[in-house]
C-alpha cells in the first residue's frame, strides 16, 4: 500500500505543477540522473500526447531551442511558438520534413509510446515498437545524439537493447521511481549515435 500512496502522490504533484501527466516526473528522474537534455537543442517526441514530456523538454531547450512532437491523439496543452505539434502517425512522417522542420537533425530522440495492452504478447509488439523508434532515430539523429525510450520488459527486451547498442556507444535500461508498481515498463536509455549508424 505505502508504493500505491507513492503513485498517487505523482499524480497529485503533477496536477499541482501544472504538469498534463504523471509521466512527466519520469524524464525528470532521467533527466537528474543523465543531463541529456540540454539549452538550444532540437528534441523530437515520439508519442507526446498528452505533452506532459513536451513541457518537461520545452523549459529546459528554451527558446533557441526546438521541439517536434508527434501523436496520433491531439496534444491539449499549450506551449511557446518553438514546440511543434502533429497529429499523426510518427512512422509515416519523412525523416527529411522533421528534419526541415526542426532546422536539422535532432540532438535527442523521447518516446513513451507503448501498444494498446491485450495481456497477452504486448511485450512483443512493444519491441517491434521500439526497434521502429529506433531506426527514425538513427534517420533523424546527430552524430553524438541520445535516444530515450520505453518498452515493456520480456523477452525481446535483451535483443532490443544489443541492437540499441549497435547505433550508441552508452545503452542502459533505467526504470523511474514515478513507474507504477505494476508495469513492466523500463527506459533504454542510449547516448553517443554512432556517426553512419542511420545510413
Amino acid at each position: 500500500m505505502a508504493r500505491r500512496t507513492l503513485h498517487d502522490q505523482y499524480f497529485k504533484q503533477a496536477k499541482r505543477e501544472g504538469y498534463v501527466a504523471r509521466s512527466a516526473y519520469k524524464l525528470l528522474e532521467i533527466q537528474e540522473k543523465q543531463r541529456l537534455l540540454k539549452t538550444g537543442q532540437r528534441v523530437l517526441d515520439l508519442g507526446c500526447a498528452p505533452g506532459s514530456w513536451l513541457q518537461v523538454a520545452s523549459p529546459i531547450v528554451g527558446p533557441k531551442g526546438v521541439l517536434v512532437g508527434i501523436d496520433l491523439s491531439r496534444v491539449a496543452a499549450r506551449f511557446e511558438p518553438n514546440v511543434h505539434t502533429i497529429e499523426g502517425d510518427a512512422f509515416d512522417q519523412k525523416a527529411e520534413d522533421l528534419t526541415e522542420l526542426a532546422g536539422g537533425r535532432f540532438h535527442v530522440v523521447l518516446s513513451d509510446m507503448a501498444p494498446k495492452t491485450t495481456g497477452s504478447g504486448d511485450d512483443l509488439v512493444s519491441a517491434n515498437l521500439c526497434r521502429e523508434v529506433l531506426e527514425l532515430a538513427k534517420q533523424v539523429g546527430l552524430p553524438g545524439s541520445s535516444l530515450i525510450m520505453k518498452i515493456l520488459e520480456g523477452a525481446e527486451y535483451p535483443n532490443v537493447v544489443a541492437e540499441t547498442r549497435e547505433a550508441y556507444t552508452k545503452v542502459k535500461g533505467f526504470r523511474p521511481k514515478a513507474t507504477r508498481d505494476v508495469s513492466r515498463e523500463i527506459f533504454i536509455v542510449a547516448q553517443g549515435l554512432r556517426a553512419g549508424a542511420g545510413g
